[in-house]
């Protein structure tokens, strides 16, 4: 959906107020399907980082046994947008505009990435917004393999505006 065209009364999904409610936001990721399908594993550390770890099972496994592309991509997708969502509160629209990933070696055994988006980035959004009533900001992640070494690289960039 355009984020241009998206109704000023944006919402979270019920479903995900539920869980969320119910069992905390950690655990509304972990039983989402995609996630248990892939064993994708996200913490939330505090309230600007979340650490997303993958093994390397046979549900996540490609042709050639290693990583598959997609569950690569998918432990990457929410997270950028989920913190900025939580930071900035009900009155900013929050959505992810595009998405690159850039694969740099086959990924095996557990990888790992790490989000955060300082207090600082968070000001500067809503400063920005205040005069501009909306922004584009570009984010990047790396996942990495055991040996820290970088298995993709993940680009998003996320339009936010004010409500």
């Amino acid at each position: 959906m355009n984020p241009s065209k998206q109704k000023s009364s944006f919402s979270l999904n019920p479903l995900w107020q539920f869980m969320r409610k119910t069992y905390g936001m950690e655990e509304a990721f972990k039983s989402f399907g995609p996630y248990q399908g892939a064993s994708i594993s996200p913490r939330i550390v505090d309230s600007n980082t979340v650490e997303v770890t993958m093994p390397l099972v046979p549900l996540n496994t490609n042709y050639v046994g290693t990583h598959f592309g997609g569950s690569l991509y998918s432990m990457c997708d929410p997270f950028f947008m989920f913190i900025l969502i939580e930071n900035l509160g009900e009155d900013y629209l929050v959505w992810d505009k595009s998405a690159r990933i850039e694969f740099h070696k086959p990924g095996t055994g557990t990888v790992r990435a790490l989000f955060h988006i300082p207090d600082s980035e968070i000001e500067e959004i809503r400063n920005i917004v205040k005069q501009s009533r909306k922004t584009i900001r570009n984010y990047e992640v790396n996942v990495l393999n055991q040996d820290n070494e970088v298995v993709v690289t993940v680009y998003k960039e996320v339009y936010i505006r004010s409500v």
